[in-house]
């Protein structure tokens, strides 16, 4: 039996992220929609994480992405919640929400519901936002994960957000 609560591949990409991390002296930030909060369950498996990490954002609504994260509502009603625009205003709000020198944003479509034929199940888009960067400098991406389960879509997405955290 394993020491994690979280499946080992998982715990790995964590631990890879803290070290990498607390060697380039960065701390970080997670602002998570569909993966509620298993991103920053990740990071806090690890010993000593809490050299690195700065904080989480677990923002499942749409209230809740602008109220925590100062999200605009216009960019949630144009764009929608699952969006490049919506992913960069998350990481944006948890920068200045926190201390950390580095966030990651994640928002999608987990399932099994909730799809629509542009947004189909297993849409997911990521954002990563860095404090010294050029704001114009945008880095976002939407991945499409053709999982059968939503714990499936939830896990690849967790491992996406994670390695945009490394260094």
């Amino acid at each position: 039996m394993s020491d994690y609560l979280l499946p080992q591949v998982l715990v790995d990409k964590a631990r890879e992220v803290i070290e990498a991390n607390r060697a380039a002296g960065r701390r970080v930030a997670v602002a998570e929609s569909c993966t509620g909060g298993l991103v920053s369950a990740a990071l806090t498996e690890i010993a000593g994480s809490s050299d690195v990490f700065e904080a989480g954002y677990i923002t499942y609504s749409n209230a809740a992405k602008l109220a925590q994260l100062k999200v605009s509502e216009d960019v949630v009603d144009t764009f929608g919640a699952v969006s490049v625009a919506t992913a960069w205003a998350m990481a944006r709000g948890a920068l200045a929400a926190s201390e950390a020198d580095v966030a990651v944003a994640i928002t999608g479509i987990a399932g099994p519901g909730g799809g629509t034929p542009s947004k189909p199940v297993g849409t997911v888009v990521f954002a990563c936002a860095e404090r010294e960067a050029d704001p114009a400098k945008i880095v976002a991406d939407q991945k499409f994960f053709d999982e059968q389960t939503r714990s499936g879509v939830r896990l690849q997405a967790a491992l996406c957000a994670l390695e945009l955290l490394m260094p």
